[in-house]
């Protein structure tokens, strides 16, 4: 397995960070929650690259809450996003199964096809609330619009956050002008299922919901899950002083905009955001009974530092896939560990399911693993085997073991990511023989994933472009 920046001197350096957090994991802490359920609080940003931490590499700004909390957990060196892109990964993570189980998971934008996640489909939240946990969603949905479509349709208790892939900042809408095109307008900011007004920039308005949740649950005995999903760093590339600017913004898109500093504001908020919400966490006695994951929906977008790796979002090279990951459970996981398991988005089902004593739904098995064990440091790295397909099949990428075969359009790659985490040194000359082997398994894999229907243009389930070898 390779392991991968930052390096240890690296980790060591941002470590003292760590005082801006509570300690955690006492004896006496770990007895008192031993009779509770742990809570759950899963921190997801949007399009953040894999080293746009400080403590995974970042040196052009620091984010001191989230190394904080890197040194009282696990920091995760070989996590990756079910996706390249935004929704897709959202529904591996909320399903625990490969995407292309599902229509929302085939492609996106999602807007563009009268597609969402199921309500029928048993989810993370919706076996969470069977165990007995408050669920709530605070953030970015985007798998699939109200009123057919709702996270309270899929085990949430309570949602508050946009329904759909972006929006402003500050005015909440999803703001499109392309030439020859009508100006597109759409209000995105939701309270269950009803759109609503709220004055301020959207990072400070999904901490500061976050918050009011946990004062309430703070009331009560029952256990949380909370799904804290930012929308930062994601387009318009708007920081906290740009209220004035985003009046005026009419392509939330943003082509011409942004810069390095802009986007060290929008880490920076989100990260300092997340710091009020462990800090509340700790003030009402329920920190050191909750595991707290954070990690990014998928590679990073044209800002971010992804160093040591090359491609971004909406790419299937390592840049493109590998995200930072940190894993807390104080009492449980050792602080200052690293793990060095590969491990994906659709993991998480399964891990904290296992974590807190509850089963998936048997009808819909996670095509994730439990990486519990591997956290804890209680077992050895497991070699495994992913696929994704992106774009009707016109990227292909399968990592297997330390190999991974890499199809970008009609170019092929076959790389030792343990060795070549770059994916320069293309071996696909030397060994044919398991470049065939890899082709092989993706065609059976594929078999059992749903065909691509995406603007009238099919693609059977065989695998179309992988048939032509």
């Amino acid at each position: 397995m390779s392991k991968n920046h930052p390096n240890r001197r690296t980790v060591m350096k941002y470590a003292a960070a760590g005082a801006m957090l509570p300690a955690l994991g006492t004896a006496a802490g770990s007895m008192a929650a031993a009779s509770k359920k742990p809570n759950i609080l899963f921190i997801l940003a949007d399009d953040l690259g894999y080293a746009d931490l400080s403590c995974f590499g970042q040196h052009d700004f620091t984010t001191p809450r989230l190394d904080a909390l890197a040194k009282n957990g696990c920091m995760l060196m070989q996590a990756y996003a079910n996706s390249a892109v935004c929704s897709a990964t959202r529904t591996a993570l909320i399903t625990g199964r490969y995407q292309y189980r599902l229509p929302v998971g085939l492609d996106e934008p999602v807007g563009r096809n009268p597609v969402g996640l199921p309500p029928s489909h048993p989810t993370m939240p919706s076996i969470l609330k069977k165990s007995g946990y408050r669920t709530s969603l605070i953030g970015k949905w985007h798998l699939g619009d109200p009123p057919k479509y709702s996270p309270l349709k899929s085990g949430y208790d309570y949602f508050f956050g946009i329904v759909d892939g972006a929006s402003d900042y500050f005015t909440h809408e999803a703001r499109y002008a392309f030439p020859g095109q009508a100006p597109v307008r759409k209000h995105e900011l939701y309270e269950g299922m009803e759109p609503v007004e709220r004055h301020g920039y959207m990072t400070n308005l999904l901490a500061d919901q976050a918050i009011t949740e946990i004062n309430d649950y703070a009331k009560g005995d029952a256990p949380f899950m909370m799904s804290l999903h930012f929308n930062a760093p994601h387009w318009p590339w708007e920081g906290p002083n740009d209220e004035e600017r985003a009046k005026t913004l009419t392509n939330i898109s943003d082509y011409a905009g942004g810069s390095l500093p802009k986007y060290a504001e929008m880490v920076g908020s989100m990260d300092s955001n997340i710091g009020r919400v462990v800090d509340t966490l700790d003030k009402k006695g329920m920190l050191k009974n909750t595991i707290i994951v954070f990690t990014s929906d998928n590679g990073g977008e044209r800002y971010s530092h992804v160093w040591p790796f090359i491609g971004m979002k909406g790419e299937l090279l390592e840049g493109g896939l590998r995200v930072p990951g940190i894993m807390v459970w104080p009492g449980h996981i050792k602080p200052g560990s690293r793990c060095e398991q590969i491990n994906i988005t659709m993991d998480w089902l399964p891990t904290l399911l296992a974590a807190v004593g509850a089963e998936p739904d048997p009808a819909y098995p996670p095509d994730g693993m439990n990486i519990l064990p591997m956290v804890l440091g209680k077992s050895e790295p497991t070699p495994r085997t992913f696929y994704w397909r992106f774009k009707s099949n016109v990227q292909v990428a399968i990592r297997d073991g330390d190999w991974k075969y890499v199809k970008l359009g009609e170019s092929e790659g076959l790389f030792n990511i343990a060795e070549d985490v770059r994916e320069r040194a293309n071996k696909i000359n030397e060994r044919p023989d398991l470049v065939k082997k890899l082709k092989d398994k993706f065609i059976a894999w594929n078999k059992d994933m749903l065909p691509y229907n995406i603007n009238n243009f099919s693609i059977d389930n065989k695998g179309v472009l992988m048939d032509r070898y």
